[in-house]
C-alpha cells in the first residue's frame, strides 16, 4: 500500500444543485456555510465539484441516497422531477428549491427532517426570502406528525385532525417525558380532549391522542449457528409481549460480533425495521455482574457469560436495566433492557460491515450507473487502485483512501475485506466491470479459501455492475458484439499460455467475436500476434477488428483496422482489441465514418419474410 489519508467521514454533505455558472459564486459562497458540494450540469458548469449530464437522473440519484439537496431551479421542474421516487415522507431528505439570486427560498420536501432549518440558514446568508409552509413548525415550533430521532408515531394518522384542533386554538395535554414536547408553543390542559402520550406501553391510542414511542428498549439476542428465523421472530415477539412493550419503541437488536452474519438476528431487525449492533466478547463480559443469568458454558465457548442479557445490557448503558431476563427457545435466547432516555443506535456497538465491490466503468461518471454512485456515496473508506480512486473526483470527497499499487491485487481485496470486518461500509473500486477480469472473484475466492479474519468472513457483501471495456468499446464502434462472442485475457501471468492457447484455437474455429483484454504488456509482446495468426486461419483477412484505448477518457483513441493489418504495435497495454467474425461487416454512414456490426442473421431466418433491409421487432422474432 501506498499511502494512506483519513478524510471527513461525515455522509451528509448538502448537494447543491446548479444549472450554469452564473450561479457557481453564489453556490461556493453557501457550499462554505453548510459544509456542501456544488453538483453542476457538464454543460455550462465547468468549475463545479461533481458534473452530470443529465439533471433529472442525478437529482433522483441524490435524493434516492438520502443526500440533503438545495436545487437552484424552479420549484415546479423540481417537484415534476421527484415525483416518481416518492414514497415515505418518514425518510425523505430535506429538499430546499432556491432563485438563482438567492431572493426566495423554499423547502419542498423533508422539512422535519432539516429541510426547513437549512432553508433558514441559507436564507440568513442570502438576505432572500424562506419560504416555510409546514403549519406545525410555523404556529408551534414542532411537527406533531415528525417527531424526531428517538420517537415513533404510533398513530401518524390521527396527526392532521389534531393538529387542525390545536391550530384552531384548542389547548392539549401532555403525559410523559419528552423534551420536544415541552418546547412546543401550545396551550397546555391536563383536562383537554387532545392529548400527546410518550409511552412504550403496549395498547391502542386513545381518541383524539397522539401516541409517541420513545425508542429506549434494546433487545439482546443469541443465537445457535443457522438458527430458523422464525424461531427469533416467534421469541422476540414473545419478550415484547411479556414486557408489555411495544415493538415501535425498540431502537436496535444487538448481539455478539460472531454472530453479525447470523439471519435469525438480521430477521428479527428487519421485522421491526431496526439496526442491528454487534459487540465483542469483552464489552459484553463487562455486562457480567449485572447478568441474572450468567453461564459458564456460555463464557467457554465465546468468551463471555452471557450473549441476549450482555448485548442488551451493554446497549442501554449503566444508567439501563434489564426489563426481561433471558428467555429461551429451542436454538434462541434473548433478553430485553431499557434505557431511561432514548439512545440513538449508532452510537452503542457496531453494525454488520458492509463491502460494495464496484465496477465505476471506464471512469467518467456517464458511465458510472447510480447504484454504484450509491455505494460509493454510502461508503466510509475507498479501496483500490490509485488511478482508479482518482478518477471518482469529488465522489471520493469525506472518505478514507487506501491506495494501492498494481500487482498487489489480494493485498488489496484483503484489506477492503478486513475492514468491512471491523463494521465499516467498504468500496472496492474497480475499473470496467468488477467481475469481468477484475476483482469481484478474488472476494469470494479469498472467502472460498478460509485465509481471512473471523470479522472478515461475516461481512455483508453487494456486487455494482460496470460498463465494461468491451461494452464500451463496442458501443464507440457500433454493435461487433451483435452475435455469440467471447473474452479472452492473453496476460499468461495467472494462466498458463498453454490454456490461452488452447482458448485462442477454440474460439477461432467457433467463430465467436473475441474481445481480448490483456493484449500486451512491456515484456509480453507475441501473444497478440499468435491469436491474429490462428483467427486468420479460420476467418477472412479483411475481418474488422476494434483498437479502443482509454475508452471514455480525454485521450481515448479508436481505430478500426483489417484482421490482416493488426500489428502489436498499434496496441498497449490500456487498449481492448475486438475482432470480429467471420459474418462481422464494416459500414460507412453519410458522415464519412466506419460502423462495425455482426449480424444477427435475421435476413437469413427461414420463413421470416423479411429482408436484411427490413429489421423485425426483435423479441417478436425470439418468440417464434
Amino acid at each position: 500500500m501506498r499511502y494512506q489519508h483519513r478524510a471527513r467521514e461525515d455522509q451528509d454533505r448538502v448537494a447543491i444543485l446548479i444549472l450554469s455558472d452564473r450561479s457557481y459564486s453564489l453556490a461556493k459562497t453557501i457550499a462554505g456555510e453548510v459544509d456542501g458540494e456544488i453538483h453542476g450540469a457538464s454543460a455550462r458548469c465547468r468549475a463545479a465539484d461533481v458534473l452530470f449530464a443529465s439533471v433529472a437522473d442525478h437529482l433522483r440519484a441524490l435524493f434516492n441516497q438520502g443526500r440533503p439537496i438545495v436545487a437552484v431551479m424552479a420549484a415546479g421542474a423540481a417537484i415534476r422531477i421527484l415525483a416518481p421516487v416518492l414514497s415515505d415522507k418518514r425518510s425523505e431528505p430535506p429538499v430546499v428549491v432556491m432563485s438563482e439570486n438567492g431572493a426566495s427560498v423554499v423547502p419542498i420536501l423533508g422539512g422535519h427532517h432539516g429541510g426547513n432549518d437549512l432553508a433558514r440558514r441559507i436564507g440568513d446568508i442570502t438576505k432572500g426570502h424562506v419560504a416555510i409552509t409546514t403549519a406545525g413548525d410555523t404556529a408551534f415550533g414542532i411537527a406533531l406528525d415528525e417527531p424526531p430521532q428517538g420517537y415513533r408515531l404510533e398513530n401518524p394518522k390521527e396527526a392532521k385532525s389534531v393538529m387542525a384542533a390545536l391550530l384552531s386554538g384548542e389547548p392539549v395535554a401532555v403525559e410523559g417525558d419528552a423534551a420536544f414536547l415541552k418546547a412546543a408553543r401550545f396551550e397546555h390542559d391536563e383536562g383537554a380532549s387532545h392529548r400527546l402520550t410518550i409511552s412504550a406501553e403496549t395498547r391502542e391510542p386513545r381518541s383524539g391522542e397522539l401516541l409517541y414511542r420513545p425508542q429506549t428498549f434494546f433487545l439482546g439476542l443469541g443465537a445457535e449457528r443457522g438458527a430458523p428465523p422464525e424461531e427469533a421472530l416467534a421469541l422476540a415477539e414473545a419478550v415484547l409481549s411479556e414486557a408489555r412493550v411495544s415493538p415501535l419503541s425498540l431502537a436496535a437488536v444487538a448481539s455478539l460480533d460472531v454472530k453479525a452474519d447470523e439471519a435469525a438476528i438480521h430477521a428479527v431487525a428487519e421485522r421491526y425495521r431496526i439496526p442491528a449492533r454487534f459487540f465483542a466478547a469483552d464489552a459484553l463480559e463487562a455486562e457480567a455482574s449485572r447478568l441474572e443469568n450468567p453461564s459458564e458454558i456460555v463464557f467457554a465457548e465465546v468468551g463471555c457469560h452471557g450473549v441476549a442479557e450482555g448485548a442488551a445490557l451493554a446497549s442501554v448503558g449503566a444508567e439501563g436495566r434489564l426489563r426481561v431476563a433471558k428467555r429461551k427457545s429451542h436454538r434462541v435466547t434473548a433478553a430485553l433492557a431499557e434505557a431511561p432516555r432514548p439512545i440513538v443506535p449508532n452510537s452503542v456497538g457496531r453494525s454488520r460491515g458492509r463491502l460494495f465491490v464496484v465496477g465505476i466503468g471506464p471512469g467518467q461518471g456517464d458511465w458510472r450507473s447510480p447504484e454504484a454512485s450509491r455505494m460509493i456515496a454510502e461508503a466510509s473508506d475507498l479501496v483500490g487502485y490509485s488511478l482508479y480512486l482518482d478518477l471518482l473526483g469529488p465522489l471520493a470527497k469525506g472518505k478514507t483512501r487506501h491506495d494501492f499499487d498494481l500487482g498487489r491485487e489480494e493485498a488489496r481485496v484483503r484489506h477492503a475485506m478486513e475492514l468491512a470486518g471491523e463494521g465499516r461500509d467498504v468500496a472496492l473500486v474497480c475499473s470496467g466491470d468488477a467481475g469481468i477480469y477484475a476483482m469481484a472473484t478474488l472476494v469470494f475466492e479469498l472467502l472460498d479459501r478460509g485465509v481471512l479474519s473471523d470479522g472478515a468472513r461475516r461481512i455483508a457483501i453487494e456486487v455494482a455492475p460496470g460498463i465494461s471495456a468491451l461494452q464500451a468499446a463496442a458501443a464507440r464502434t457500433g454493435a461487433p458484439l451483435g452475435h455469440d462472442f467471447c473474452t479472452i485475457s492473453l496476460s499468461d501471468l495467472l494462466t498458463p499460455w498453454e490454456d490461452i492457447q488452447r482458448r485462442v484455437k477454440a474460439a477461432a474455429e467457433g467463430d465467436f467475436v473475441i474481445a481480448f483484454y490483456n493484449p500486451v504488456s512491456r515484456r509480453r509482446r507475441t501473444q497478440l500476434a499468435y491469436a491474429r495468426d490462428e483467427l486468420l486461419k479460420w476467418r477472412p483477412a479483411e475481418t474488422p477488428v476494434i483498437l479502443a484505448t482509454n475508452l471514455g477518457r480525454e485521450s481515448e483513441h479508436i481505430r478500426i483496422v483489417p484482421l490482416v493489418e493488426l500489428r502489436v504495435d498499434h496496441v498497449d497495454m490500456l487498449t481492448v482489441v475486438i475482432v470480429g467474425s467471420s459474418n462481422s461487416r464494416v459500414v460507412r454512414t453519410g458522415d464519412g465514418r466506419e460502423w462495425a456490426y455482426t449480424p444477427r442473421g435475421y435476413a437469413r431466418k427461414s420463413g421470416s419474410g423479411i429482408s436484411a433491409s427490413e429489421p423485425r421487432d426483435e423479441k417478436a422474432l425470439e418468440t417464434e
